[in-house]
């Protein structure tokens, strides 16, 4: 990363608090917490200079050349004699003291030192504390003014490390961090997590557009969706996490820009389930580590790819051990899951997951009930992708569809390049990352679902057309394994490596974030997710 020419005095703050959390933000890192939101909502008011008034001015900005910092003021107040004073709004939780912390301090005495240096005179500093409705005033000594020229000098050398800052340990500032769902820290030595850990779960949801020559399109802040005049639904665009559209459905050019604004991705599908193409804004974090990964990519990196295939076998092992009647096949499984993390190679890995696959899905039909089986006359021998030649093929193809499109999501979410992966070849023009992290899900995720809906019968033969040896889904059928899908994602489990409940969409989340993490340095080590 490299240093500005000028550094935001916000950045500066976010120094003061926690190196890495200047290092997030300076990389493009944002979260959408209840937190934030509650100070954006409370500085409102501050941000908007409309609301000046005779003797206070609001969102002032500010500029100091000799510290090398510029900012906004909330609000600066004139007296008498016109001398200013510096007024910055906070929001705090209801429960904690209206407290000036050292941040807070190093904040204003900036704000203060800039608008001196414009030739201002000023007479004080203070913080609003918006939730309390009480303003604390600030005395600063020439000690905090050095303080805050230092920080702003910190700031500039953690910005030009090459490594980002590591997480802090058991720290109790990381309670209070908005960005603690990004950051990780107690993730970090992949470790069970012992004390109580805020983790990030937005009452939002993943929308999924399928009825062919459908349109949808944002209105009133509302996506509508709509065919031949009927209206087919409509959703709050606040309730909405990403958008994947399946086969023939068009999206309005104004609801993919409000959705790219939001920050949120899009995701094309075929209707078998096949991930088309996707879009993302064009802004997003962790420009640096990005290019580590393509580095990191074309170099090789065995250790992930290790994990990615020791993952996927231990899942398919657990889940025919619970679902299936294949003891012996669980078994040799289990021996290939240890042969993976011994694999000298990628050549050798790729024929340790070959086997492997061939054994479980020798298998998969154990898995169903018998008298399901026999009753939809189900049949399975091989896997076959494309075409899907029975429903239980075209089923597997739509979730591991669906599964892609979440993967991507997250891998875009935390900047990553979904193209450079580490088991896959990127050479090969697909999302190469994308499909290394599916490997560790699809046993757990997808599999599970298309067992599930036909188990208890959400999914039957009837459901599924076969002509000239290729078998397609129905509209009734596809609604059916989403919603299975979607209830399997949002679902919860506890973490077996880090012991906390999370839902498995988060999982991918936080699996992404930890091969970030083993790229730019911060995490010692790549460990996939296995289901017990």
């Amino acid at each position: 990363m490299t240093t500005p020419e000028l550094l935001p005095i916000s950045l500066v703050a976010h120094q003061a608090f926690c190196p890495r959390r200047a290092w997030l933000e300076a990389a493009g890192e944002s979260t959408d917490t209840h937190q934030v939101q509650v100070g954006v909502q409370a500085h409102t008011p501050a941000d908007d200079p409309t609301g000046s008034r005779s003797r206070r001015y609001r969102a002032v900005d500010v500029v100091s050349h000799d510290l090398g910092v510029y900012g906004r003021c909330d609000t600066v107040e004139l007296d008498d004699d016109a001398a200013m004073t510096v007024v910055e709004h906070k929001a705090t939780p209801v429960r904690r003291r209206p407290e000036v912390t050292e941040p807070m301090r190093i904040q204003v005495a900036l704000q203060a030192r800039a608008l001196a240096d414009m030739g201002y005179p000023v007479a004080g500093q203070a913080v609003y504390f918006t939730n309390h409705r009480v303003r604390v005033d600030i005395t600063l000594s020439p000690a905090d003014v050095a303080a805050a020229r230092e920080m702003v000098a910190a700031t500039a050398r953690t910005l030009d490390a090459e490594q980002a800052p590591p997480p802090l340990e058991n720290d109790r500032r990381c309670s209070r961090c908005s960005h603690i769902s990004v950051c990780l820290p107690d993730e970090r030595p992949l470790a069970p997590v012992t004390r109580r850990i805020v983790v990030a779960d937005p009452d939002t949801q993943v929308l999924h557009l399928t009825t062919p020559g459908s349109r949808a399109y944002v209105e009133r802040g509302r996506i509508e969706v709509s065919k031949s005049g009927e209206k087919l639904g409509s959703f709050p665009i606040e309730r909405v996490q990403g958008l994947v559209v399946h086969g023939n459905v068009d999206l309005s050019s104004g609801l993919i820009r409000e959705v790219l604004w939001r920050s949120l991705s899009v995701v094309w599908c075929t209707s078998t389930g096949r991930v088309t193409g996707w879009a993302r804004p064009a802004q997003g974090p962790n420009g640096g580590p990005r290019l580590l990964q393509h580095v990191a990519s074309h170099n090789g990196r065995i250790d992930l790819a290790r994990q990615f295939v020791t993952a996927k076998i231990a899942n398919q092992a657990t889940l025919l051990r619970r679902h299936g009647n294949a003891p012996d096949t669980v078994t040799r499984l289990r021996e290939l899951q240890r042969a993976a993390l011994d694999a000298l190679s990628l050549t050798d890995l790729f024929g340790i997951e070959g086997e492997a696959a061939a054994s479980y899905f020798a298998q998969f039909l154990t898995m169903f009930r018998p008298k399901v089986v026999e009753a939809e006359q189900l049949t399975f021998s091989v896997r076959t992708r494309r075409p899907a030649r029975d429903p239980i093929n075209a089923a597997l193809n739509l979730c591991y569809g669906l599964l892609t499109a979440d993967i991507l999501r997250a891998v875009v979410a935390c900047g990553l390049d979904p193209h450079a992966g580490f088991l896959h070849s990127s050479g090969r023009n697909k999302p190469a990352l994308a499909l290394d992290l599916v490997e560790e899900f699809r046993a757990a995720v997808a599999d599970s679902v298309v067992i599930t809906a036909f188990n208890n019968g959400e999914l039957r033969v009837r459901d599924f057309t076969t002509v000239l040896g290729t078998t397609r889904i129905s509209a009734n059928g596809r609604k059916a394994l989403i919603a299975g899908y979607e209830r399997r994602v949002t679902g919860t489990f506890r973490h077996p490596i880090f012991g906390y409940e999370v839902s498995w969409r988060r999982a991918m989340e936080i699996q992404a974030r930890l091969v970030l993490g083993v790229i730019d340095g911060t995490q010692p080590r790549y460990e996939g997710i296995k289901i017990r």
